[in-house]
Order: structure tokens, then sequence, then C-alpha cells
């Protein structure tokens, strides 16, 4: 009774003030989406393979021999694998800005729709234990929350099973957003930025995937996924939301 409440009094709001597309602001009527408008929900480009085996960037044509984008050329991997969901531009960046820079959670039930559209990524999560990337405390405490943590708990809904979502992971350096710098600026900027939470153990029979909202030139992951590595992972991969 009390969830049948609950649909009503959305559904009733959503006639009296119609949702906006978080993409280009135009009314959003039925769909697969609450806040995407079917238009702005087209130009989602969801990855399939083949793509890069580092950073999840789809190829484009045929492919043959090396399976590392020359994005990725340089970055020497700590992990096993990394897959992405969709290119992050458009209505999936849009979602993404609005969850991060605008307190927009209502845009969580349009990012998990997304995912659900990109089984390989959700095939590479299921039964692992989710590791969101951490904000160090002081940038969480400013923004109220992690981002990635919600992505985390997004991701594992989608792909089910006995997939979950664990903190082993704590962020020791108040870096400045990298964003602007080069693989090599960050690399040097994230060293020792990360460290495991005291008292955790790493099981190194369990799969581990690392969580975070965008692949750019994957240091941040990378500089996580060596802190679990010498903890005794032996399993890990990487999800991102987007690539971009």
């Amino acid at each position: 009774m009390k969830a049948l409440l609950g649909v009503l009094t959305r559904s009733l709001g959503e006639v009296t003030f119609p949702p906006v597309c978080v993409s280009c602001a135009g009314l959003v009527e039925a769909g697969d989406y609450r806040h995407v408008c079917g238009k702005c929900a087209e130009k989602f480009e969801f990855i399939e393979a083949p793509a890069c085996l580092v950073c999840g960037h789809p190829f484009y044509g045929e492919l043959a021999g090396e399976r590392m984008c020359p994005h990725c050329e340089g970055l020497a991997p700590a992990f096993r694998e990394g897959r992405t969901c969709v290119l992050f531009k458009g209505p999936a960046r849009a979602l993404v800005h609005e969850l991060k820079y605008h307190r927009g959670f209502y845009a969580l039930a349009d990012i998990e729709a997304a995912i659900r559209h990109v089984p390989r990524v959700l095939e590479l999560a299921r039964d692992a234990v989710l590791v969101p990337v951490p904000l160090h405390p002081r940038k969480e405490r400013e923004r109220g929350f992690n981002q990635t943590l919600l992505l985390a708990e997004c991701f594992a809904r989608a792909a089910g099973g006995a997939t979950r979502v664990e903190q082993p992971l704590r962020r020791e350096i108040d870096t400045v957003s990298q964003t602007v710098f080069d693989r090599k600026t960050r690399r040097m900027n994230l060293k020792n930025a990360f460290a495991l939470v005291r008292g955790v153990a790493i099981n190194a029979d369990q799969h581990y995937v690392l969580i975070d909202d965008v692949f750019t030139t994957g240091s941040t992951l990378n500089s996580c996924a060596r802190v679990l590595r010498r903890a005794g992972c032996l399993k890990l991969d990487v999800v991102t939301f987007g690539h971009g």
C-alpha cells in the first residue's frame, strides 16, 4: 500500500511538474528514462565489443593484433581488464554532472537504466566485490556524498547475483582536481594518494572490481589498483560508467 501510494504521488507530481531532460532541458515523455528525453536517449553511445581491454574504449572497424588502444599506451595497468558502459558525452555526461555537482540524486535511476543496456559490463561485475574510488574525507564532507559509491550501488543492483559493494580503500592525500593534467603529472600527483583501510583484509580468491564514474587517463584507477595488488588482490578488474 505504501509503495502504491508513493507511485501515485510521484505520478501526480510529474503530471503537475513534467520532468525536464538533463541534457537539452526539453520535456520528457514516457520512455526508458525519467530525466532524458527520447531524442537525447538516442545519443547514448553504448560500448560493445571489440573494445580496448584496458580502458574499454571501442575499436571501430575490424580489429587485428593489439588489444590495447593508443590512449592506454604507457599506462602499465595493475588490473586485468577494464570495461566502460558509454562514451562520456551528451546525456551520459549530463547525468553524471547533475549528480556530482548539483546533488541530483534523481539522476541515479537513469544512470542505472543506462547501465542495464550494457550486458558485457554487467557480466564483468556480477558476483564481484565492487570497490568505489574513495574521496578524501574533506571533499566528501564538502560534497556530502561520494558519487562513485552511489554509482557502485547502481552497478551492484543492475548486475544482481552475489554482487556487493565494499570500501576497503581510503584516500590519504587531498589532491586537486586532476582533469587538466596529463597522465605523467596525474601519476606523480597520485603517488601514495590511496591506502588500504586499517584492519581490512583482502581475500585473494575473491573477484574485485574497481568502480569510477569516468575513465580518462586511468591514473586514478591504476593508483587504487596498485594498493589492492600489494594487499594480495589477484583477481582485479575495472568498470566505469563513462569513457572520455
